[in-house]
């Protein structure tokens, strides 16, 4: 395992336990890619097989010693300017007003383990052992621009990582228009292009479309990657299921404005692009200037998505999220936002954190309304002052009299944004984002602080580190509730002002590695409206994210089924709410709502002095068994087994070392009198597995091939069975 190369031939074959990427250099100029899926032996001679497809009818022939043209070639890094008509990675300006780039091969390194992205989030390694990676150069000889390809092969994981960079090592101006983060090219058509869109409190559906000639993209031009549109992507055989079939699987680890796109040509050729979305983007390279593009993960199964699924939740669980909660258990915790909204006063907050405690949970958040003159959401945002008249005694005193039960205390902020009702909006109306001259376009009531500004994310810094070591906080939830508008900013000159997107992501990053660097010890969770900023960039400061502003449990069944696609259980924030529910009115039981919270990271959204002392005995049960589970939820191997998606069931497995955990819910009753069957995946066919319930005992080879039935008789009905391996 790790990288190969083949001198004599040019060949670079990247492989992981299962899968082969490989790369070659035509005539020593042009890199190509040439492969990748499952790994393979032999690869010196595929250079001399690689497929040219069609014929050169109106393709220029700019590969003359071999009477070809790019424009059929499989380029690596294609770049615009050439005889490739496709969607180019990498697009400049020069001074002199051309676009024209021409790359060509230079030099490679390969080094142990993995170098960190300046300023952007990324997977790691903790010993140089776990990986080796592949930096090839590129020159354009004319202009002396020069671009780095960085892939990262580990040695563990079936994954693979892809940067650029690019040096402006010649004496003029670059201004970049496209730096996409990875191509790769597929060498038919046949397959599905697969993602994940949604909508505030409907995020993350899986769509499924067959590919067709021309281009097929996701985007966001939010400068977040939006509820709408995950920056994730994967391309399947139509016949892949969870278990079986070719899927390429593609996750940007990125949270502003993205690209993930499918061109297919007239010769049936499919190109992958993936990365920052060129749409609003330039970015100016002055003489000796560097520019880092962010990060992809790819990943190949020939075994369905749910093996995709499950190198993507292993890679990110254990390599991009960081710090003490990597490992640690969870608390339980509680929020009162749904219990109380703006409505709150200490003794209020303490009298949901006694009852809370009492039934075995760790952990009292205060949502929105603590500071400034915080009635309602039309004021104080950027006033992170301790509202006197709710909380007379200030924070310290309310955590420090939560501690005192035994519990912990977090706190709900949202620092990006600034309400025009503020004192900071009265003090600095020029630190919202905005264009001089246009309107200043509220969402939520409220503007967006302008990160690119240094003194903006010291303001922020200070603000919330202020808060922070006032009292004994042991969690925070980071929220973001709207998308940018009127992007512009004083902080930059008129010819760098599409450079504004790029530049709040890295300033949002930055604001959070301060922060998160200097309270190692509390639990960072992430919000925008729910899951609108939920992406792989995120989880590098976030251990944890919440999911979804709807938590109604059937909603969430469809909601946490598509996030699973890429993220670990260990990273969805999963709770109880209380019923009607609050987003869609629905009624549903507590025990349902309590299984489907359990498949992530477990609490509750309510005011549990509201139940009756019957439901207060389940919420203590249900405390106790995620308690018990928790460990298989965070760090098991899940298997969905049955798709809210495609049926009236959904039923997912959890396997950690000798335990399982399976839950099966039911959506509607169903008047015949058939079961359903389920198999279970990922088991040991020569063991015995008990139920812990029953006391059954059944073999792996059991569970596996003949599985276990289950009625259908009650709606939104649902049954958690735990085994254990004896």
């Amino acid at each position: 395992m790790g990288i190969l190369y083949c001198s004599k031939e040019n060949i670079f074959h990247l492989q992981t336990p299962n899968t082969s990427y490989v790369l070659g250099v035509l005539d020593g100029k042009h890199l190509l890619h040439l492969y990748y899926g499952k790994r393979i032996d032999e690869y010196t001679s595929i250079l001399d097989n690689f497929p040219i497809a069609g014929e050169l009818a109106f393709s220029p022939i700019d590969v003359p010693e071999h009477f070809m043209s790019t424009n059929m070639l499989p380029m690596e890094y294609p770049c615009y300017g050439s005889a490739d008509f496709r969607t180019p990675a990498f697009h400049a300006e020069y001074e002199d007003g051309s676009s024209v780039t021409c790359f060509e091969y230079e030099s490679y390194e390969i080094i142990k383990g993995k170098k960190k992205l300046e300023g952007l989030p990324a997977t790691y390694v903790e010993n140089d052992s776990e990986a080796e990676t592949l930096e090839i150069t590129l020159c354009d000889r004319l202009t002396g621009v020069k671009v780095v390809l960085s892939y990262t092969v580990f040695n563990q994981v079936d994954a693979i990582t892809k940067s650029v960079r690019v040096q402006n090592d010649g004496n003029g101006i670059v201004t970049l228009k496209s730096v996409l983060s990875s191509t790769i090219h597929l060498f038919d058509k046949n397959y599905e292009f697969v993602h994940l869109e949604g909508a505030w409190a409907k995020e993350r559906s899986i769509q499924k479309r067959p590919l067709l000639n021309g281009c097929m993209q996701i985007d966001s031009k939010r400068v977040t990657s939006s509820h709408h549109h995950s920056p994730f992507l994967a391309l399947a055989r139509p016949y892949a299921t969870e278990t079986q079939g070719d899927v390429y699987g593609f996750s940007f680890v990125y949270s502003g404005n993205h690209l993930e796109q499918v061109e297919v040509n007239e010769f049936d050729t499919a190109r992958v692009n993936v990365g920052i979305n060129p749409f609003g983007f330039s970015w100016q390279l002055t003489p000796g200037d560097k520019f880092q593009a962010p990060e992809v993960i790819l990943t190949y199964s020939d075994c369905g998505f749910g093996n995709m699924s499950r190198t993507f939740h292993k890679l990110y669980r254990t390599r991009l999220v960081r710090g003490k909660y990597r490992d640690e258990k969870r608390p339980v915790l509680i929020n009162n936002w749904e219990a109380t909204y703006f409505n709150f006063n200490e003794e209020k907050i303490l009298k949901i954190a006694e009852k809370a405690q009492s039934v075995g949970i760790d952990l009292m958040v205060l949502d929105d309304g603590w500071f400034g003159k915080r009635n309602d959401d039309n004021c104080s945002l950027g006033d992170w002052v301790v509202d006197k008249n709710k909380l007379p005694d200030g924070i310290e005193s309310l955590a420090t009299k939560v501690n005192d039960l035994g519990m912990k205390f977090g706190l709900w902020f949202e620092p990006e944004m600034i309400s025009e009702d503020s004192d900071l909006y009265r003090a600095h109306p020029d630190w919202c984002i905005h264009v001089e001259g246009r309107n200043r376009t509220p969402a939520r009531q409220q503007l967006m602080l302008d990160l690119t500004r240094e003194e903006i994310r010291d303001y922020i810094v200070d603000a919330v580190c202020s808060v922070l070591k006032s009292a004994p906080i042991s969690y925070v939830k980071w929220d973001m509730n709207r998308n940018a508008t009127e992007l512009g900013t004083k902080s930059l000159p008129p010819q760098r002002q599409q450079e504004f997107a790029h530049r709040y992501v890295l300033g949002i990053y930055e604001v959070m590695e301060r922060i998160t660097s200097a309270f190692p010890d509390v639990l960072f969770e992430g919000c925008s409206g729910g899951g609108g900023r939920f992406d792989a960039g995120m989880l590098y400061y976030y251990p944890q994210y919440w999911t979804s502003d709807n938590t109604d449990g059937v909603e969430r069944l469809s909601i946490q089924h598509g996030t699973s696609m890429v993220m670990p259980a260990s990273t969805m924030g999963a709770h109880i709410s209380a019923i009607p529910n609050h987003q869609v009115g629905r009624t549903t039981p507590l025990t349902f709502r309590g299984h489907v919270a359990m498949a992530g990271q477990f609490g509750y959204e309510l005011d549990l002095n509201t139940l009756s002392d019957e439901e207060i005995e389940i919420v203590k049960e249900q405390v106790k068994l995620y308690k018990d589970i928790r460990d298989i939820v965070q760090r098991g191997e899940l298997y969905r087994l049955a798709s809210p998606f495609e049926g009236n069931n959904t039923s997912w497995e959890y396997v950690h070392e000798d335990r399982v955990v399976l839950t099966y819910y039911t959506i509607r009753a169903r008047s015949t009198t058939g079961k359903t069957n389920v198999k279970l995946c990922g088991l040991d066919e020569t063991a015995k597995y008990t139920e812990t319930t029953s006391g059954k005992t059944y073999s792996g080879s059991y569970l596996m091939n003949v599985g276990l039935y289950f009625e259908d008789k009650k709606d939104y009905s649902s049954t958690m069975l735990i085994f254990q391996k004896q």
